[in-house]
């Protein structure tokens, strides 16, 4: 048989994480919350990683305030350059067409 896997969501592990910093006993909080130690532990360890961000919800990346300053960079990059290529084509184009 298969267990039909749970979802938490955002809120739920970061008051999960919260309480567990202020309590000293893991184990008897994870069996109040209903879920194991070892996945309290892991909230534990992305909350400390990532902040605010470390839930960001199913398929989407975990990325420190850095990591997604540089992600938006390189997309601002790569958007600067096709405008460029685009441009470089014109310019031979128009240049062609003038003789």
């Amino acid at each position: 048989m298969t267990r039909e896997r749970k979802i938490y969501d955002a809120a739920f592990k970061i008051k999960a994480v919260e309480l567990s910093n202020e309590r000293s006993n893991l184990t008897e909080l994870a069996r109040e919350l209903g879920i194991r130690v070892s996945m309290l532990y892991k909230w534990r360890k992305d909350y400390d990683k990532f902040g605010s961000g470390s839930f960001p919800g199913n398929g989407i990346l975990k990325q420190t305030a850095e990591q997604k300053l540089i992600s938006e960079l390189e997309a601002k990059l790569k958007e600067a350059e096709l405008e460029r290529d685009i441009l470089k084509k014109a310019v031979g184009i128009f240049s062609k067409s003038g003789r």
